[in-house]
């Protein structure tokens, strides 16, 4: 996470008035404990927005500034977010052949940029991550992403699987990216509506997601590590859809 001051504000009522004058926001940090009258009419407008927040400790706080956070350090976004039902009904309008990837806790925010980099050089329409578990829209992800952030939508929901879900049921095809596959990803049909799902390199993709995909691929490997780097499995899978679908 970031800890310029141009990314963050703070303070319990500049949070309040922030979400009020609908201003986009990645995460709210609040000291654990907090039980004031303005808490709750915080967390109230918290609930109602759906605006993702963490319980934190006060030092954590502190080590992001030492003026008066009052116990609420408020990261506003770098871009705006959507939500997926909102951006695949366009995708079909407009006759195109829809191209998601999804992101499943993709924590690390050079990763995330530089899959996004690639995502947007490939073609792909949005880009859909969870509200809570996923990199921090920061100044290095943009930067990481050379301004592809800022060109693909990306799509935040509160739960992936429901997402995943939606796009099922709008005749997406699922795939999933996962080494305990069977089949290799170059057995796999790209050429239809399409939703790749890629998960962090600690945990994978939640075995949820994976039971809903319509299909499960790996890229095998021939050395002795055991996993690539999430960014180029990205890669590798987003150009074998381009080179489906061309041919």
């Amino acid at each position: 996470m970031s800890n310029r001051s141009d990314d963050y504000i703070y303070g319990i009522r500049t949070a309040i008035e922030a979400i009020r004058a609908g201003k986009e926001i990645d995460k709210i940090f609040i000291r654990q404990g907090a039980k004031s009258e303005l808490a709750k009419e915080l967390f109230g407008l918290i609930r109602k927005e759906k605006i993702p927040y963490q319980f934190v400790p006060v030092q954590r706080l502190n080590r992001i500034t030492q003026k008066n956070h009052q116990g609420v350090i408020t990261y506003l976004s770098l871009i705006s977010y959507y939500t997926i039902e909102k951006i695949l009904p366009g995708i079909y309008e407009s006759g195109e052949n829809p191209f998601i990837l999804v992101l499943d806790q993709v924590s690390d925010v050079r990763n995330f940029g530089a899959i996004v980099r690639t995502a947007e050089c490939a073609g792909v329409h949005a880009v859909v991550i969870p509200e809570k578990g996923s990199a921090q829209i920061s100044p290095d992800a943009v930067k990481t992403s050379a301004g592809a952030l800022h060109t693909i939508p990306v799509c935040r929901n509160e739960e992936l699987s429901e997402a995943v879900k939606y796009m099922k049921d709008s005749g997406l095809h699922i795939v999933a990216a996962t080494e305990k596959a069977k089949n290799i990803y170059h057995s796999a049909r790209f050429d239809t509506p399409l939703a790749i799902i890629l998960g962090s390199e600690e945990k994978g993709i939640s075995e949820k997601l994976v039971e809903l995909a319509d299909e499960r691929i790996k890229i095998p490997l021939k050395g002795k590590i055991e996993s690539l780097n999430v960014s180029v499995t990205a890669g590798i899978l987003l150009y074998e859809v381009i080179r489906q679908r061309v041919q």
